[in-house]
């Protein structure tokens, strides 16, 4: 028995430069050999935004290397792909991504355990500089706290 590697790739930026309002998994439309080259752990969506296309949503700017053992028939690593959602979030999502101000935004790309890759998108509001300040100071305080309850 083989044990299989977790695939679990986080926008780390998303959390520092936006304030996440709601979140949803959503399925992904991928080729062969982009699946293979996401197992392989060969993706990065820190790039990553979602955008609605005829009722539709859509991720652009996640880059899925090419699968090196593909042929000819290999995939476009920056192509956009389609996202999968019941109609009823999709609307949701649709009247929030109107408002100024949000946007959607890909948090983690992962594979769940029928072996499908799903990404984890939120609802997300931008921060200003002075919340990313706020947000460091408060992770330098909770580090500290940390280090002193270690003492005791």
């Amino acid at each position: 028995m083989s044990k299989k590697k977790k695939i679990h790739i986080k926008n780390r930026r998303a959390f520092f430069d936006f304030e996440l309002i709601d979140r949803l998994v959503a399925g992904m439309q991928l080729t062969g050999t982009e699946i293979k080259s996401v197992r392989d752990g060969k993706a990065s969506i820190g790039e990553g935004y979602c955008f609605f296309r005829n009722n539709e949503l859509w991720v652009k700017g996640i880059h899925i290397a090419e699968y090196p053992m593909a042929s000819y028939n290999n995939h476009e690593p920056l192509r956009e792909r389609k996202l999968l959602l019941k109609k009823r979030e999709l609307r949701k999502l649709q009247k929030k991504n109107q408002e100024k101000g949000f946007t959607i935004i890909p948090l983690y790309l992962f594979i769940n355990e029928r072996g499908w890759a799903k990404l984890e998108i939120a609802l997300a509001k931008g921060k200003r500089q002075y919340d990313k300040r706020h947000s460091i100071r408060e992770r330098e305080e909770k580090v500290n706290l940390d280090r002193l309850k270690k003492l005791y």
